[in-house]
């Protein structure tokens, strides 16, 4: 009997392990299915960027950097678009976002970055101006008064920084480039200190103009060495060796600075010959080829005879009409094509156009604007741009000097035109080109 109960519970006790383990092995099986699931969905995230799916389950497709969105992704993918360069721009990759337009540089804002198709433009303060943190405009650049000095220039990012002229300088202008300055030194030998230099003013220095100043007096010998003879007393004339001593050292001082002078004119002369040479041989080349195509024989000789009796060479009159033509248009290059000629009319044009702004009016305070940012465009630095600006007509010297470089094109100058907005003067140049 007792053989019997023990039996009894030792398969009980089996059973229940073996039910046991059933229930683990089926838990793991879950978890495994679990997990496994998850892991196709994080997958699936992960190779759509945009996360967003087509009505067919299909990843929504993002436009890249240049292009915007013209149709939105639903029913049917992500229609894409390239955007216009000059006027309208996309940064990021997006399924969402169409082209943005370019921001405009007006009032006294001119564009330091012009807009590409991935970045917007980037306007900044016009030249003289800076933007103020307190008012959020742009304000005037600060004049450094008498007795400071410029320490940094004004930047379109913040304003002129002065420092007090101390240490032996000066500045005696108000300015917004000339830092402290420093004193003059008087030279002991040939000059004479009159007033000493101070925050507003330099040192002041006179010339010495007493030749005998240099006689010694009487007291200065030495009466030990002193020899007595019977010859009348004199008074002796000016040391001549200590005049002879500064005037050499005078002619030391100024030799150099001589010769620098003579190197440069020499320099300047060299180069001008050279340039009038090959102008000279540009010409020549230029009327050779004009007269083979142009030139049709006289039979009445070499010379023209007016009704006054003057002689006149035909050769010399046919050049006088070449230069004339020459000098009656300005040749313009077209990128792949023939030189085409803007009439003198035409260049005029444009420079009261660039000085009115858009719309006709005067632009006050604001009217170099559009010229300046068309030099910019045109490869020139600020440089160049202030020297135009001495000029008395900047813009007929900006055309003048860039016309003159081998990459000048009317291509490119109506491409700078249309990003500075002035599509009126562009349109006016194709229209004047095409007519002549």
């Amino acid at each position: 009997m007792l053989d019997r109960i023990t039996h009894r519970d030792s398969n009980r006790r089996r059973d229940t392990g073996h039910g046991r383990r059933d229930t683990e092995r089926r838990m793991g099986t879950t978890a495994l299915l679990l997990f496994l699931a998850a892991t196709v969905a994080l997958g699936a995230n992960e190779t759509c960027k945009s996360g967003k799916y087509t009505s067919y389950r299909e990843c929504c497709k993002q436009c890249q950097p240049g292009e915007g969105v013209v149709k939105p992704c639903g029913s049917s993918q992500t229609v894409c678009a390239q955007c216009l360069d000059s006027e309208t721009f996309s940064e990021n990759f997006s399924h969402t976002e169409p082209c943005q337009p370019c921001t405009k540089c007006t009032g006294l804002m001119r564009m330091q970055t012009p807009c590409t198709d991935t970045n917007d433009a980037v306007c900044v303060c016009d030249y003289g101006y800076y933007m103020s943190e307190l008012t959020g405009t742009c304000e005037r650049c600060t004049l450094c008064p008498v007795g400071f000095g410029v320490l940094g220039r004004c930047e379109p990012t913040h304003d002129t920084i002065c420092e007090e002229c101390e240490d032996s300088t000066f500045s005696d202008q108000e300015s917004l480039l000339d830092p402290c300055m420093p004193c003059s030194i008087c030279d002991d030998e040939l000059e004479q200190q009159l007033e000493t230099c101070t925050p507003i003013r330099d040192t002041t220095c006179r010339a010495i103009n007493t030749p005998y100043s240099s006689v010694s007096p009487m007291s200065s010998l030495d009466t030990s060495s002193t020899v007595f003879t019977d010859e009348p007393f004199s008074v002796s004339p000016p040391d001549a060796t200590t005049k002879t001593n500064r005037s050499q050292g005078l002619n030391e001082k100024l030799i150099p600075i001589y010769c620098s002078i003579l190197a440069t004119v020499a320099l300047g002369l060299v180069a001008f010959i050279i340039f009038k040479k090959w102008n000279s041989c540009k010409q020549n080349k230029q009327a050779a080829n004009n007269s083979a195509v142009n030139q049709t024989p006289s039979p009445e000789g070499e010379k023209l005879h007016s009704d006054s009796g003057i002689s006149v060479d035909s050769t010399s009159l046919q050049e006088q009409q070449q230069q004339q033509q020459m000098q009656a248009h300005t040749v313009v290059k077209m990128d792949g094509e023939s030189n085409l000629p803007l009439p003198p009319h035409k260049c005029e044009e444009v420079e009261k156009l660039l000085n009115q702004g858009y719309g006709g009016e005067g632009m006050g305070a604001e009217e170099d604007t559009d010229w300046c940012n068309l030099a910019g465009l045109l490869g020139y630095g600020d440089e160049h741009i202030d020297s135009f600006r001495q000029e008395e007509r900047p813009i007929r010297a900006l055309l003048s000097d860039w016309v003159s470089k081998d990459c000048a094109s009317m291509d490119a100058l109506c491409t700078a035109l249309r990003k500075i907005n002035r599509d009126d003067i562009a349109q006016s140049l194709v229209t004047a080109t095409s007519a002549v």
